[in-house]
């Protein structure tokens, strides 16, 4: 069976109680378990595959609601690691009339930055298994150096590995730090998940075609790019381009949508016979729907994994738009 290996942050998201209000006059939180691969692992898992979240959780409350989360969703968490130097990361939130978000972050460091190269070294890969990884966590730390090393055994596994920078500038101090080590691992990638806001800080290159050009660089062989309410593009190194406009629904919140698109991606690829590449190339289109539902039906809801809809949820919504 393939498997997904999601790496990278799992926090806690402290989401407002109301939208339209600024950070900083926001009167109450309800925390929700967050964290780009946290919520990718879950996706995958609540859409039925086999999923695996590589990081590491402070001994604490909040670390323990997000194991007893991801569980709930079917996420297998036995490479999740403890420790007691450092707490569990935290990211404050708060939501525009539109569902968009803004963040502040507490982690100095969280317990997922202190994750060592060592601990992933009892974890085998196969040539079928997919790493995810995001790039909130390649700060200076030992989690950016555990991110090098299960890169270069899933490399050397010959499995396939998706990167989805999922900027978030406020964690950065030097933002051409954050450009630079963002574009050092694009080429380390099979597949590069980009969104249109996101793309011209990632390249520095203002013209949006050019920009996803550059992308193609050392393995990268697939560019997924998302666009918002504007739907998604799949584009082959080939030239290749398959493209799906999106659903219009009554948004929430948009807490976790990427994280769902690509984690729905990642379903498509896990459950087909074919290589990723291969998959994306014949079914390109079919691969975006499915995707574009799931993201988004979880922004019509608050939250990123509790918003997450099953299989059946989906197609079912699907199915009444046909």
């Amino acid at each position: 069976m393939k498997r997904l290996f999601t790496m990278g942050e799992a926090l806690i998201d402290f989401i407002p109680e109301e939208k339209g209000t600024k950070l900083k006059d926001v009167g109450g939180f309800e925390p929700q378990v967050g964290g780009a691969p946290a919520n990718v692992a879950a996706t995958h898992a609540i859409l039925g595959g086999e999923s695996f979240l590589l990081t590491q959780l402070g001994v604490d409350a909040f670390g323990d609601k997000i194991l007893d989360t991801l569980e709930g969703a079917g996420v297998k968490t036995e490479y999740i690691t403890r420790t007691q130097q450092a707490n569990t990361g935290l990211a404050f939130v708060s939501l525009d009339d539109t569902g968009n978000r803004d963040f502040s972050f507490y982690r100095n460091p969280s317990a997922d930055l202190l994750y060592h190269p060592s601990q992933i070294d009892g974890i085998e890969f196969s040539a079928d298994d997919i790493l995810h990884f995001c790039s909130v966590d390649l700060v200076e730390s030992d989690m950016k150096l555990a991110h090098e090393a299960a890169i270069g055994k899933m490399k050397t596994a010959g499995g396939t590995i998706i990167f989805d920078p999922n900027i978030r500038l406020p964690l950065w101090e030097d933002k051409a730090a954050y450009q630079e080590t963002v574009q050092s691992f694009i080429p380390m990638a099979d597949i590069i998940k980009v969104s249109d806001e996101e793309i011209r800080f990632i390249t520095g290159i203002e013209d949006e075609k050019k920009a996803i050009s550059a992308l193609f660089t050392g393995n990268v062989k697939v560019v997924i790019f998302t666009k918002g309410p504007d739907g998604s593009e799949v584009i082959l190194k080939d030239n290749t381009m398959f493209s799906h406009p999106g659903y219009t629904v009554l948004t929430v919140d948009t807490t976790g949508a990427g994280d769902a698109f690509i984690g729905a991606v990642i379903h498509k690829l896990t459950e087909s016979g074919s290589s990723p590449y291969s998959t994306l190339a014949e079914t390109g289109r079919e691969v975006l729907g499915f995707a574009n539902a799931v993201g988004a039906m979880t922004t019509m809801k608050k939250g990123a994994i509790s918003s997450i809809p099953d299989k059946h949820e989906v197609e079912t919504f699907m199915g009444g738009l046909q």
